[in-house]
């Protein structure tokens, strides 16, 4: 495989919103099962432990008849283009849905999905904000066994600490391989294009964990082969996109624009846990650990003992970036909250910033190519905007 059939095959797991990949899972030997979870992190290992394929689900671009029937029009994009896809049947081959506590309206989509789909499981995983092992923790490991306790008796495959374990060595393996890939976007972008480590992303929400890290380690051999030129690019980290996925074409426009994006936060599931989860004892315990005392910041956990901001301009410290771009998906209440308070930290460790918003189904990216391509010049010119 060269490296742009990988990328195009990546790519066309990303259009396909009747997800053929995942039938096609299934298919491949009778009784398979596959769970789907909205974003941004649910404990995937839990779900594969029950030999079941765990399914990220991130709406889609794509025209919205009935799913706008069920939610107001001044919320986000992402639950009307799911409930299309759940209505319209592309979504059938799930067994069931778990969806992690994020903000108000995915908890009300948990709901809507309960009575909508009264045949498929479903689950509303209320993930903890209080991150003291005695609280939080307590509360954390009795929702992972009821959760484990409710995939097994749907998969009937118990998930001991044996199996638990392996799972937690297999995403430990893939999340390292992605964090290996961010930390050489970050040291030379201009030989991994953001799109295309956005697509390997988005892979593994359709993929088996296995599969997904062979297709990491052939894209990481590939690149020793590709001959790109290097840019004279800004250096950008880009923030808010957390939840609901910028299309595409949008990411496409902000490389054009001239900017290299040293660090962002697409597919956040995918790195959630920073470094690995302990591979030996208490598998459910390592998971709790791993949650209270690793989890990336981001607008949808609380942060008490730290002021807003500061993981952000460490971030930007960190890689190099010289300025930030506050990217949020419109409607997206914890971003938009959160922007102010991240925006005068940035301001005040004199990190230069732009920001816009955008939607699943945004088409036209002329405005946002002008922006970003000024922001990109500004750096370069004065180093301030």
């Amino acid at each position: 495989m060269v490296l742009d059939e990988l990328v195009d095959y990546c790519q066309r797991l990303y259009e396909d919103l009747d997800f053929r990949s995942v039938q096609a899972w299934k298919a491949a030997q009778p009784g398979r099962k596959a769970i789907g979870y909205m974003p941004i992190y649910v404990p995937r290992e839990i779900i594969h432990a029950t030999g079941m394929l765990p399914v990220g689900l991130m709406g889609g671009d794509m025209e919205i008849i009935r799913g706008d029937a069920y939610y107001q029009s001044y919320i986000c994009h992402i639950p009307r283009s799911t409930i299309e896809l759940g209505v319209s049947g592309r979504l059938d081959m799930l067994d069931g849905v778990i969806f992690p506590s994020i903000c108000d309206v995915i908890r009300n989509l948990s709901g809507m999905w309960k009575l909508m789909f009264k045949d498929k499981y479903s689950k509303y995983l209320d993930l903890p904000q209080n991150f003291m092992p005695n609280v939080g923790g307590d509360f954390y490991v009795d929702e992972l066994r009821s959760m484990a306790g409710d995939l097994q008796a749907l998969s009937g495959v118990e998930v001991t600490n044996a199996r638990l374990l392996e799972s937690i060595r297999l995403y430990n393996r893939n999340r390292a391989l992605v964090n290996a890939l961010y930390d050489l976007r970050a040291a030379e972008p201009w030989r991994v294009p953001t799109v295309e480590l956005y697509l390997l992303l988005r892979a593994g929400n359709v993929l088996p964990v296995e599969e997904h890290t062979e297709l990491l380690q052939t894209y990481r051999a590939l690149l020793d082969t590709a001959q790109r030129p290097q840019l004279d690019n800004s250096r950008i980290v880009l923030t808010g996109a957390f939840c609901e996925q910028p299309p595409l074409g949008l990411i496409r426009t902000i490389e054009r624009a001239g900017c290299y994006i040293v660090e962002d936060d697409f597919v956040l599931g995918s790195r959630w846990i920073q470094g690995p989860v302990a591979e030996t004892g208490d598998a459910l315990a390592n998971l709790v650990s791993a949650y209270l005392e690793r989890s990336v910041a981001n607008a949808s956990v609380y942060i008490a003992d730290k002021p807003k901001g500061e993981s952000l301009v460490k971030a930007c410290r960190h890689r190099c970036g010289e300025g930030v771009i506050f990217c949020a998906a419109s409607f997206c209440d914890p971003a938009l909250l959160d922007q102010p308070m991240l925006a005068h930290a940035v301001e005040a460790a004199g990190i230069p910033y732009t920001e816009f918003k955008y939607s699943e189904n945004t088409g036209q990216f002329q405005v946002i190519k002008e922006q970003t391509g000024t922001f990109s010049d500004s750096l370069k010119l004065w180093g301030t905007t």
